[in-house]
């Protein structure tokens, strides 16, 4: 690996913009981060996917792969990637930095800890929740009602048993007894505020608009009204900042921010987005899972927050997902690639399709979904980046610059921020997830009205639901048609700015498989950290 100096120096970054995390990791100083978004000069290359198989199908490795091979071709380019969960590295996901010859290093510290900006958001996170039960022990002049606390705790780790739990326990020096939950970090609104906030000030305003729950008078109680924002802004000074690694060739790249697609909006840092865009002529980022997960809460979320909007699309297609979509038959799995083609195009666009082959691929199946592309008048280009690295995305990259340096794409999005919320479900749920209606369980229309009522009907709407299926039933593979969108649950993320409805059976907080990947991980005599897949 080269030094994290010599990497930053192609962005023209000194040792001054550093804050260095040993020799191959560091952040930007704020000072640098502030001059970096003041002038943007590049344009975004949003990668997404079709729905993948539950072992994912490489959109990580094709961004990072993307990445390099702009690079080869001359173009400044850099990676804007989320950091991983500890969730999902020792659940059944594995880590979450790319493969093979893209990935980005080193890999192993990026995936377990980082520079620790998950662990900030956890601290920030549970201050507030042990702030919100020293308020209801001491009686404090908030009257908060114990009964009607919505901030749950959170943990950077799968673990079911934590999803529903009694806390307050072991008589009058306990605390107060109530039911409470744990979320997984990635799940956090003060994950998602760290990636959707543009600065410090923002950061603070959003923590402070936190709604933590409701006194006796029905009226909300907020992390400002507790007076708990400034001290969790303090847990996140180094975290707000955006963590600068490289590529396996050495190229800049840029790690921050962690929310989960399928349980929260899914992208990377306003922050280090924009700071890219400030440092580089083409900026590659991606969107957690399949298009009607990540990406459409990017452009509908992400793009409304940091004033920003991508120049290229690009879709990660798999001969193995495609057939696993069609239950076998490629032909048929062609009919979910339509479905994704025809929701890229609702935000103006013809994503160009990156075919990413594995080595088991049968020839035949990569020609055909070529072959499909062409006739759907989208340009295509298999990627070979896990076995060769930024050689074997030099095409892809090719047609990527090209499809970028002639875009003239302006804002496109599925609702206004005026439309009732049930028309902002309604509007994705048709468009993206090929829904014929949105149906609200008793509890979700109880919570979607009191958010109305309380002033927060205009925030745009993030769908909770499952990544393995464009429906709310993770077995319904391929274009289910003429479905209903079952919404059982609704949060409001005032600090996040975004109304959270919880589709079909996701879980804010998952669990660990029958066979954890963490039995295969390990550390050596001499150190080194082995088994992270």
């Amino acid at each position: 690996m080269r030094s994290i100096h010599e990497v930053a120096a192609e962005l023209d970054l000194g040792d001054d913009d550093l804050l260095s995390f040993g020799p191959h990791m560091a952040k930007l100083r704020l000072s640098t981060v502030t001059r970096l978004s003041a002038k943007p000069r590049g344009r975004i290359v949003l990668v997404s996917a079709i729905n993948p198989t539950p072992a994912g199908e490489g959109k990580t490795t094709v961004s990072v792969g993307l990445a390099q091979g702009l690079r080869r071709r001359g173009h400044r380019a850099v990676a804007a990637l989320r950091e991983p969960s500890l969730g999902p590295i020792f659940g059944i996901k594995g880590g979450g930095t790319g493969g093979g010859k893209s990935r980005l290093e080193p890999s192993d510290r990026i995936n377990l800890h980082c520079t620790g900006d998950l662990h900030a958001v956890t601290a920030a996170h549970n201050l507030l929740a042990a702030l919100v039960d020293n308020a209801i022990n001491f009686r404090a002049g908030l009257d908060l009602e114990h009964r009607q606390v919505l901030w749950r705790r959170v943990l950077d780790m799968n673990d079911r048993f934590l999803r529903r739990i009694v806390i307050g326990l072991g008589g009058r020096t306990g605390g107060v007894p109530r039911e409470d939950a744990f979320d997984i970090t990635a799940a956090s609104e003060v994950m998602a505020i760290l990636s959707l906030a543009r600065d410090i000030p923002d950061l603070k305003a959003r923590l402070a608009r936190i709604v933590v729950g409701f006194d006796r008078g029905g009226e909300p109680v907020t992390a400002g009204r507790l007076e708990a924002s400034g001290a969790m802004a303090a847990l996140l000074h180094d975290a707000i900042l955006p963590n600068m690694v490289q590529t396996t060739e050495g190229g800049p790249a840029f790690v921050h921010g962690g929310p989960f697609g399928n349980i929260a909006h899914g992208c990377s840092s306003v922050i280090a987005t924009r700071a890219a865009l400030g440092a580089a002529d083409l900026v590659v980022t991606e969107a957690g899972f399949g298009f009607d997960l990540g990406a459409e809460k990017f452009f509908d979320i992400k793009c409304r927050a940091a004033g920003v909007w991508p120049s290229a699309v690009v879709l990660v297609v798999t001969a193995r997902a495609l057939r696993s979509h069609g239950r076998g038959d490629l032909a048929i799995g062609l009919d979910h690639l339509d479905h994704h083609v025809a929701s890229v195009a609702a935000f103006g666009f013809k994503p160009v399709i990156a075919i990413n082959v594995f080595p088991d691929d049968d020839p035949a199946d990569l020609k055909a979904i070529a072959a499909a592309a062409a006739e759907r008048g989208l340009g295509a280009a298999e990627v070979r980046c896990f076995t060769e690295g930024g050689a074997g995305a030099e095409r892809l990259a090719d047609l990527v610059a090209e499809t970028a340096k002639a875009s003239t794409a302006t804002p496109k999005f599925l609702y206004e921020l005026d439309d009732p919320p049930l028309k902002k479900l309604e509007n994705v749920a048709r468009t993206i997830y090929g829904a014929r209606a949105v149906e609200l369980s008793r509890a979700a229309k109880d919570e979607l009205a009191r958010a109305v009522a309380d002033g927060h009907g205009n925030l745009p709407v993030c769908v909770a639901k499952t990544h393995l299926s464009l429906s709310d039933d993770p077995r319904a593979v391929g274009r289910p048609r003429d479905h209903v969108l079952g919404v059982r649950g609704v949060r409001v993320s005032v600090g996040a700015g975004y109304i959270l409805a919880l589709a079909g059976e996701i879980v804010t907080m998952p669990g660990l498989p029958r066979q954890p990947a963490s039995a295969s991980i390990d550390l050596t005599d001499d150190g080194e950290i082995v088994g992270v897949h």
